[in-house]
């Protein structure tokens, strides 16, 4: 348990085949810890954070390594300072809402995922690919003049141009009854997969299935720096691959070590 920034300074150069993780989005949350990613003042400082966390990141990963990294989009606040609690999901509350960035309008859509994959890019990761996890069973939202987003981003990048990918063991059911099967394509239709915990940002079984198969050998060494309630941990442990997980909100660290205990 801990705080990223600080343990990945610990980890030898090269010692994760795999990164798989999905970082607290900008604005959305309030995980109650003093100097939390996620709670900065400004988007651009937000990026800036993360930019530095996953240098480090780039540095602990093999050369032929990937990382795959879910994030999702917010809209500017509108001058509002706090948000209430939602019946359906108690943990959208906050304490806080950070101020309109600058050159945005209220309501405008902030394009975190692609503001934060192009810093990314331009710090020295490859950016191989954008993948829309469509939400079959998203939540529904009351708003009436735009559409209900049911989508988020997973960006795929590597450390190299040369890297690991195994691409035939994420085919994917071809339409065609002549073809078995056929190259994964860039749109997965995911469930979000509730869980019975405290954590309330858990991204299913599924679509980490997907990644940490695609991009790690078995025994492999994955990481995941934002482990939330284990997701990763868990589905590592299914597929005989290794995981370190790092957390720094005390309270999930425990709900992850007894998920992972119980195997779900």
């Amino acid at each position: 348990m801990g705080d990223a920034r600080r343990i990945l300074h610990e980890m030898p150069e090269g010692h994760f085949e795999c990164v798989v993780t999905s970082p607290p989005y900008w604005g959305l949350r309030d995980y109650g810890i003093d100097g939390q990613i996620g709670a900065e003042t400004t988007v651009d400082e937000y990026i800036a954070d993360l930019v530095r966390l996953f240098r480090e990141v780039r540095r602990t990963l093999a050369d032929d390594g990937t990382l795959w990294l879910n994030i999702g989009d917010s809209y500017t606040s509108g001058g509002r300072t706090w948000r209430d609690a939602d019946a359906k999901n108690k943990g959208r509350a906050m304490d806080y809402r950070a101020p309109t960035p600058e050159g945005l309008k209220p309501k405008d859509l902030i394009g975190v995922p692609w503001r934060l994959a192009l810093a990314l890019q331009a710090d020295g990761w490859y950016l191989r690919t954008d993948i829309i996890w469509n939400k079959p069973n998203c939540q529904p939202e009351s708003v009436k003049d735009r559409p209900t987003r049911a989508h988020e981003y997973v960006f795929l990048f590597s450390k190299s141009e040369q890297y690991y990918y195994d691409w035939q063991a994420i085919m994917e059911t071809a339409a065609d009854p002549k073809q078995k099967s056929k190259n994964r394509r860039t749109v997965w239709n995911i469930n979000t997969e509730p869980y019975p915990g405290s954590h309330f940002a858990v991204y299913p079984r599924a679509l980490v299935r997907l990644c940490v198969t695609a991009g790690s050998r078995e025994n492999g060494r994955v990481l995941d720096p934002f482990f939330g309630s284990g997701t990763t941990g868990v589905v590592c442990n299914e597929l005989g691959r290794e995981c370190v997980g790092i957390e720094l909100n005390a309270e999930y660290a425990e709900l992850a070590r007894e998920r992972l205990l119980r195997g779900r």
